[in-house]
């Protein structure tokens, strides 16, 4: 039975329009379009003799193979997944409210009284579609397995007309969940290191984030399980304190480690342990790191990328060989062939495990763009605009976490210039500076993702019994507040 559940299993495969790609014909076309590409004076990264190396290189037997996953024998191959398309419309949604970049890991929820309403029908559609897209699922996994498949969803009912407010708000929404079949990439590499990534991956019912079902994700080995030594030496190599060290290894806990790929989601392709991404232009803080390696350890980028395809430009745009067409892409186009092409995603997640060059260019690169302590902030002092730096606010490995968090994941360190400016003028300080006193009530209002107050292995803010201001009195101590669920405000001025 095991054989023709194979043998079903590979029509399905068949008849989902995944690719032979060591069909022999294939190879042989792919090796005269480089051959001709080449031989016509093509001003690309790769000269016709490369483009024929990395063809001969991929189409090598197994080394690419995409199948159904080993679970799919036994519960069935078609799952219920978020749509790409809904996703977009609760961005949509969450961006017509105004409010920008919301926390991934939470839904927004209500922010007025008619949201209330808005919410209700968005969670009723959101379970009746996944109801709906249970009952395909079921229906052809019952084909697939030959036998009743169970299903795996309480009855939803049909969440009924949307709310005008919130179609004019909004538009129409989507369907917001689809029966699919998730399909297994196995990549193999000519030293042996094999790697698997499985596309259509679950994401919880209301993520606003994802874009490519095709996309696929790994987190890879967590910085914290790596060999201390191993680890110390990367960072000194980097340039970076012991300070600096706990700090990142804190903020990489949210993202994964030196290995990690993501590519189904807003950052289009992203790598690494704070998740470098090329977004849509195809190039961003992930162009930067590759960059970075290439001009610091040429020889080590051409073993690690450009010998299976991938390049930068001088300017940070990625490239990307298609083996099937002899055609080299930049950009945006070298992005969408990345996320589509599962093998040079694999030469990421591979680069991140083996080549200490890569690892030590996300780590430099990291410092450069990420950590926030020499972030400038202006603030109005009683009409006066007065220059500080984050770190002369924000003293503790704890408070410079936050930030980190909210840096890596927003690109911002917002809104922590306007809540600096807020307590400035609650207590009549002479300077941005004596907010310090404040940094406990600041860090826990900047809270993000995670709570670093909590993190004992962070040095924490001082305790400050009491600040003096420009008028000689003495403000009373502030106690320390609890952790808030969104940004507090500061205490009210008093007199």
């Amino acid at each position: 039975m095991g054989g023709d559940q194979r043998h079903r299993c590979a029509s399905r495969l068949e008849f989902s329009g995944a690719i032979a790609y060591n069909d022999p014909m294939r190879r042989v076309a792919a090796c005269i379009v480089a051959a001709l590409t080449g031989a016509c004076g093509w001003a690309g990264s790769f000269s016709g003799d490369e483009q024929i190396q990395i063809i001969s290189y991929w189409n090598a037997d197994d080394r690419y193979v995409v199948t159904c996953p080993p679970e799919s024998l036994a519960k069935g191959p078609w799952q219920v997944r978020l749509t790409p398309a809904g996703s977009q419309w609760l961005w949509n949604y969450n961006k017509a409210r105004g409010l920008g970049k919301v926390n991934p890991t939470i839904d927004a929820g209500a922010q007025s009284p008619e949201q209330v309403a808005f919410e209700r029908w968005i969670d009723a559609k959101v379970a009746y579609d996944r109801y709906v897209a249970a009952q395909v699922a079921a229906e052809r996994n019952a084909e697939f397995l030959q036998r009743e498949a169970p299903l795996e969803a309480k009855p939803a009912p049909n969440p009924g007309p949307m709310p005008p407010g919130l179609l004019r708000l909004a538009g129409d929404a989507p369907s917001m969940a689809s029966a699919v079949q998730p399909l297994l990439h196995t990549i193999s590499f000519h030293d042996g290191m094999r790697l698997t990534f499985t596309d259509n991956a679950a994401m919880r019912p209301r993520y606003a984030y994802y874009r490519f079902s095709e996309g696929v994700m790994s987190g890879g080995t967590s910085v914290r399980k790596m060999p201390p030594a191993e680890l110390d030496a990367m960072f000194k190599r980097a340039g970076i304190s012991a300070s600096e060290q706990r700090i990142m290894k804190a903020v990489s806990l949210l993202e994964g480690g030196f290995d990690s790929v993501n590519t189904y989601d807003t950052g289009f392709v992203s790598v690494g342990f704070i998740q470098f991404a090329c977004l849509s232009g195809g190039a961003g803080s992930l162009g930067q790191v590759l960059l970075k390696q290439r001009r610091e350890d040429p020889v080590a980028f051409e073993r690690d990328f450009r010998a299976f395809g991938l390049d930068v430009t001088d300017t940070g745009k990625l490239i990307a060989f298609d083996t099937a067409t002899g055609i080299e892409y930049q950009g945006p186009d070298a992005a969408d062939l990345i996320i589509k092409d599962k093998r040079l995603i694999a030469v990421f997640q591979r680069a991140g495990r083996i080549s200490t060059p890569f690892r030590v260019a996300q780590l430099k690169l990291a410092k450069e763009r990420y950590y926030p302590v020499d972030d400038p902030v202006i603030v109005d002092v009683g009409g006066t605009k007065m220059r500080c730096r984050v770190g002369d606010i924000v003293r503790s490995e704890a408070g410079i976490a936050t930030l980190m968090d909210r840096k890596v994941n927003t690109g911002k360190i917002d809104p922590f210039p306007a809540l600096l400016a807020r307590y400035v003028a609650a207590y009549n300080l002479d300077s941005p500076y004596q907010a310090a006193s404040f940094e406990q009530e600041l860090v826990a209002a900047l809270k993000w993702r995670k709570d670093y107050l909590a993190d004992m292995g962070l040095s924490q803010p001082r305790s400050i019994v009491s600040i003096p201001v420009s008028r000689g009195a003495k403000r009373p101590a502030i106690a320390k507040p609890k952790t808030p669920s969104k940004t507090a405000p500061p205490p009210k001025k008093k007199g």
